[in-house]
């Protein structure tokens, strides 16, 4: 008797998705399907605007990493305008982009996941969350918090909000920054430096404690996508991208990504509102193109990290190969983004001692000078493409945008299939089963929407349904 189990909502991630599991007449899984249950429009509504708005507009597309699209969005507008920014503008956007990456990385390890992984998947879901952890772990929690407003209140700092500034434009940004503003950063890089060690040294006990885990959430073979610079290392603002295959073969070289469409094609399906990327030239029908991006992928695609400590953990994460190719495990991706944590934060310091980081000249004038605009950059789940077409009055007539989430997209649903298929069977329905399916989803820390979370304890129902509709088994927190 086929059955289907429901998990609606996913919870601990950014937005609102459910998961379906199919069961066949034998108890088995037969299928999973992550579905992404809302609709935003922004590629729709954004037409008709000025592209000069589109970084505030488009920010509000997410309330963890607006930045991201902000920055994307100005690079599509510098882009426009055919301009070079100031190179004080270049360090301020990659400063303030460094600082959100540092604080959602922070999110995701310690107040979305580490439940999980700190207090153990099976635990009692009333304590299997932020107020479970800070009451067994009270000072690694303050400290988790702490590492995270750093990185707030340095965007806070550059563009007088922490969440949706209103700073980067076409051209560079709005203010330079002052003495006492890069003072009170550099004053506190220690301390965030600290708590990223100890984070990195955490999530290797629980790689070892959850070694069942890694061997099965999202390991399978697939490509992966990144920016890299011009000689191959990490970068998260700018460079070219590289696509590499399961066997870390590099495909179609490093390429511009003002040419991502050439590589990357959607698909849309009937049960989910998000959209199914796949590399374009391995087809996009079925999982031959699907890719990864985000952490895992950037560590995976870079030839080398390029700051010190970063650079350590990167040759000691690269143990987790099979062979000689990339680390292909989706659970890997928390500690992929502790070592980006500690990148970020390495970055900062060097910004900190740069004297052109206080230069007063911020920002490019120009007027439009081309009719599109493409604007890329690595946002804290991986590669975020804005592409804009415009008119003569600089008037937005298309808008196309590749949100990170939505290019993990087959990778997720893969990885739900993976796991129901390893730990369900029959009609055993139980809260160690529901969160570690839900977690499978959590590796990639998916955004969804602007993040909306309640703190402790969300509504969940589960039911196990019969052909015919008769409720089996119904499970509720």
């Amino acid at each position: 008797m086929s059955k289907t189990i429901t998990i609606a909502p996913v919870t601990r991630i950014e937005g609102h998705a459910k998961i379906t599991i199919q069961l066949n007449d034998a108890g088995e899984v037969a299928d999973a399907r992550f579905h992404v249950t809302e609709f935003r429009g922004f590629e729709k509504f954004c037409v008709g605007r000025s592209y000069r708005e589109m970084p505030s507009i488009t920010e509000r597309i997410c309330g963890i990493c607006p930045v991201s699209h902000a920055l994307a969005s100005a690079k599509a507008g510098d882009a426009l305008k055919g301009v070079r920014i100031p190179p004080a503008a270049e360090k301020l956007r990659r400063l303030m982009h460094y600082a959100q990456l540092v604080q959602s990385h922070a999110l995701s390890f310690f107040l979305l996941s580490g439940p999980d992984l700190l207090l153990g998947m099976e635990s009692d879901p009333a304590k299997r969350n932020l107020i479970g952890l800070i009451e067994a772990l009270p000072e690694l929690a303050k400290e988790g918090i702490r590492l995270r407003q750093f990185g707030q209140e340095t965007i806070r700092l550059l563009g007088d909000r922490s969440v949706h500034p209103a700073w980067a434009v076409s051209g560079g940004v709005r203010e330079p920054l002052s003495v006492d503003k890069r003072d009170w950063i550099a004053a506190r890089l220690p301390e965030a430096l600290t708590t990223a060690q100890k984070a990195l040294a955490l999530g290797y006990e629980a790689l070892q404690r959850l070694q069942e885990e890694t061997a099965c959430y999202g390991n399978f073979p697939s490509l992966f996508l990144g920016l890299v610079t011009p000689d191959g290392g990490l970068e998260q603002y700018d460079g070219l991208l590289r696509f590499i295959d399961s066997n870390g073969v590099h495909l179609a070289g490093d390429t511009d990504p003002s040419r991502y469409d050439e590589f990357i094609g959607e698909e849309s399906k009937s049960w989910s509102y998000l959209k199914f990327p796949a590399y374009k030239p391995a087809g996009t029908d079925g999982d031959a193109g699907m890719y990864r991006v985000g952490p895992l992928a950037r560590l995976n695609v870079a030839s080398y990290a390029g700051t010190p400590q970063a650079e350590q953990e990167l040759t000691r994460f690269r143990q987790f190969r099979d062979g000689g190719g990339p680390v292909l495990g989706s659970f890997y991706y928390h500690q992929a983004r502790l070592i980006e944590l500690l990148y970020c934060l390495e970055r900062i310091g060097e910004l900190m001692e740069d004297p052109q980081l206080l230069d007063e000249q911020v920002r490019s004038h120009a007027r439009t000078n081309n009719r599109v605009g493409i604007g890329v950059v690595e946002a804290p789940r991986g590669t975020l493409f804005h592409e804009y077409h415009v008119d003569d009055q600089g008037l937005l007539s298309y808008v196309n945008l590749v949100i990170a989430t939505g290019q993990n997209n087959l990778a997720m649903n893969r990885t739900v299939l993976q796991i129901a298929q390893k730990y369900l069977s029959g009609s055993r329905l139980d809260e160690g089963l529901l969160n570690r399916v839900e977690h499978g989803i959590r590796c990639y820390d998916p955004c969804l929407s602007c993040s909306t979370h309640a703190v402790g304890r969300m509504p969940m129902q589960v039911e196990l349904l019969a052909p015919d509709g008769t409720s089996l088994q119904r499970l509720s927190r």
